[in-house]
This record gives C-alpha cells, structure tokens and sequence, in this order.
C-alpha cells in the first residue's frame, strides 16, 4: 500500500516544480517585465509630500490673509489684466505703506505660490512690485521668482522625473544624453534660456530636474538670468497707466536688448566651437 502513495507524492512535487518554473518564466519574459513596469511610479510618500508642501503654502496664504484688515478681503484678486493691475493697484497701496510687513509677506508668499504651482500670472505681480516700489522692486522680484523656481524643480523632480520616465522613457533618455554632452557649458545655455523669451519660465523650471540639469547650473543662471526680465518689467510698472497690454513689455528694441544680453552670455560657448572645428 506504500507505493501508490510515494507515486502521489512524486506527482505532486513534480507539479509544483512545473508551476514554480513557469511563474519564474513568466517573470522573465517581456510581457512579465512590462506588466511590472506598468505600475504607477510615484509612491504614496511622494504624492504626499507633493500634497504637503501645497497644504503648507495654502496654509501659510490663509494665515496671512486673515489677518489683514476687514476692509481689505474684497480687495484682494489676482490681477488677470492691466485693467485689474491698475484697480489692485490703486485699492492696495495705501494698505502696502500702512502695514509693509504684512504686505510684503503676503506678496512674496503668494508669488513664490504661483510660481512653485505653475499659476500663470506672475508677471502681473512683477508689474505691481514696480507700480508699488519703484526700482527696489527688482530685488523682491528675483528674490521671489528665483525662491518659486527652485520649489518648482525640486517639486517637478519629485513628481515630475518618475512620470516622464514611465511615460515616455526613450525619448527621455534622448534628453538626458545630449545634456550630459554639453555638461560643462550648461550654465551658458541656462542664462541664454533664462534671459531671452526663447522658452517659457515656467516650461525650464519643470524640464530642468528632468533632464538632469544639476540645480547649482539651474539656481545660479536663474538668479542671474531673471534680473535683465525683471528690471524691464519692474520699469514698466512705474508707469503703468501708460501700459495697455503685456505685450508692449517686449516690444522690438527690448527683445533686441534681451537677446544681446544673452548672446553675451554663450559668446564663450560658441567661440569655443569655432576653434575646434578650426
């Protein structure tokens, strides 16, 4: 009677063997690989870390906004015009030299807000640092456009880097080969990029972590490259009942200016290139 059952057992061994053979096969194959890599790529911690810092921002925004004067909630809107810039203007000033404190916190808070989140807009508040401080304005601008842009790139590298490599991983492989290639002149292509109107702002601090450009090359050509910007657009908010639209910021003679500027700023790249082709 002891045979039938070791032949039993054999079956099932052999059995089992099949089964773990062909899960290991399965996993090695390409559809098994692929299935794996079908799985979202940000991880619960990432996305809560995302969802922080937004929580942390609006937070900090309600906080502020709260205390301000009861008179001054209906006052208080993002400018989408130069009409709204001018009523902002006019309904925020004596508030702004009343309480500078409270303004300027709740200017650079809701500055480095929009431009950490990608809120179109930011241009109408540099308008208004102009309108409000003259010159001086220069330095909050590049002080708040620069502080949201490396939030936006640490932010982008933490969502952003994982979705486009799962999404479209070879062209993103592109990318990154050809930056690796020009690592050692990417902060002249970062200052052309920052100082001229070639590509949007908000497009350079999303793609930038993306396409490994190191954040030191990213901080510094945004620093420096948004001040030539900002001083136009701060000059014109001085005079801003003059202005009819955003688009009389860049006009032929100013885009002109900008791309000299930033012509300077790869002059050394490209007469390098010259002599090693010479």
């Amino acid at each position: 009677m002891a045979a039938p059952r070791t032949v039993l057992r054999d079956e099932e061994s052999a059995a089992a063997a099949l089964l773990n053979n062909s899960s290991k096969e399965d996993d090695d194959s390409p559809t098994g690989k692929r299935l794996k890599s079908e799985r979202f790529p940000v991880s619960r911690w990432e996305l809560a870390a995302f969802f922080g810092v937004f929580l942390i921002f609006s937070t900090g925004l309600f906080c502020i906004y709260f205390t301000m004067p009861a008179t001054e909630y209906g006052k208080l809107k993002i400018p989408r015009s130069i009409s709204d810039l001018r009523l902002l203007k006019d309904n925020i000033a004596t508030y702004a030299s009343d309480y500078p404190t409270q303004f300027i916190l709740g200017y650079c808070s809701t500055y480095i807000f929009m431009q950490t989140f990608m809120i179109p807009g930011t241009i109408f508040m540099s308008l208004l640092a102009g309108a409000l401080f003259g010159v001086k304005g220069v330095f909050l601008v590049v002080f708040n456009a620069t502080a949201g842009a490396c939030s936006c790139f640490f932010l982008s590298k933490l969502i952003g880097r994982p979705l486009v490599s799962w999404l479209w991983p070879d062209k993103l492989r592109f990318f990154q080969a050809e930056i690796a290639k020009r690592r050692d002149k990417l902060l002249n292509y970062m200052l052309f990029l920052r100082i001229t109107p070639t590509l949007p702002n908000l497009f350079i601090n999303l793609a930038s972590p993306i396409v490994d450009i190191p954040f030191h090359v990213f901080f510094l050509a945004t620093f420096v490259g948004l001040i030539p910007a900002s001083y136009i657009t701060v000059k014109a908010g001085l005079a801003l009942g003059d202005l009819r639209s955003v688009k009389d910021l860049y006009d032929f003679k100013t885009l002109s200016v900008l791309f000299l500027i930033g012509l300077v700023s790869i002059f050394p790249t490209l007469l390098k290139k010259k002599k090693i082709y010479e």
